[in-house]
């Protein structure tokens, strides 16, 4: 009498799975490595290189320190060191508003997750609507209200409205609504502690995880940000890095050729200050990886 074994087309069909999802696996970091990492690969090395020797070189070998030196001096001899100026703007916007989002949203979703008040709910619901709109919607009607006030044209023109970051406030909101356990604050309100205390000293050391989450996500934005500034800083003095890449892109010959003359670029020296825009993020992000992590898996078990 023949037997078949029923655990063959089982071990086939596994198999044929396994198959596949590494065939989808293999395609997706193809298509990342393509788009992502091979252009920045590029970016990196066109630095190294003169403007002749970036078409004409090996793309993917890395140029000469002493090209990578002359590429440095023009871009930080560009306009009497305005790339400098530039990105200390830059920075000034960006921890600027840092500093404001943080003493408003952590506080706000504190109250919104672990308070009673009229309106709360709808508040909430507000807040999640708001997070929904594009930024670049709002800018029209913010340039409005700032140019009554009178304040177009001033770093507190960019630094007030980047500081309106509804996602902190609700991620805020989510964290204290899931891991702060409400028994240790009402046990800190049984020994006499105030309410801005058992916030202070109770509930903001727990949530210092998602605090730094907040913080990051929030410098990252501000950073980036283009088209604000771009619309309240009518003078390039006060431009952050991400526009002044704007003047630069100008005076480079190969995208605008009635650019060619004494304060032209090459595109060397462009991709160099592509680079150097996004250098300030990347060793924030380096250097707050354990934070990170520990914010991103914050909120993960309910009380």
């Amino acid at each position: 009498m023949t037997t078949i074994d029923s655990r063959t087309p089982s071990r086939h069909r596994a198999g044929l799975s396994g198959w596949s999802g590494r065939t989808i696996v293999a395609v997706v970091l193809a298509v990342f490595v393509l788009f992502f990492v091979i252009p920045m690969i590029w970016l990196l090395f066109a630095v190294t290189k003169s403007a002749h020797g970036l078409i004409v070189d090996n793309p993917f070998l890395p140029g000469s320190f002493g090209e990578f030196a002359r590429n440095w001096n023009e871009l930080f001899g560009f306009q009497d060191g305005a790339i400098g100026t530039w990105v200390g703007n830059s920075a000034i916007y960006a921890v600027g508003a840092l500093v404001i989002t943080l003493v408003v949203s952590v506080p706000a979703g504190y109250a919104l997750a672990l308070t009673e008040f009229r309106l709360r709910h709808t508040l909430l619901v507000v807040t999640l609507v708001v997070m929904l709109i594009p930024n670049t919607a709002l800018v029209l009607p913010v340039f409005l209200e700032l140019n009554v006030v009178g304040l177009i044209g001033s770093p507190l023109s960019v630094i007030l409205p980047m500081s309106f970051f509804p996602f902190g406030v609700y991620l805020t909101y989510i964290y204290f609504s899931t891991s702060v356990p409400r028994d240790l604050l009402a046990a800190a309100r049984i020994d006499g502690a105030s309410e801005l205390q058992v916030f202070t000293r109770v509930a903001l050391p727990l949530a210092a995880p998602i605090v730094a989450l907040v913080a990051f996500f929030s410098f990252v934005q501000n950073w980036n940000n283009f088209f604000l500034p771009f619309v309240m800083l009518p003078s390039s003095d006060g431009y952050p890095v991400q526009v002044g890449l704007t003047s630069l892109l100008a005076s480079t010959p190969a995208f605008n050729p009635s650019s060619a003359g004494a304060q032209s670029v090459q595109l060397p020296t462009l991709a160099l200050a592509t680079v150097v825009s996004v250098l300030p993020v990347l060793v924030v992000f380096l250097f707050s990886q354990r934070f990170l992590v520990a914010g991103m898996t914050a909120g993960g078990t309910k009380e």
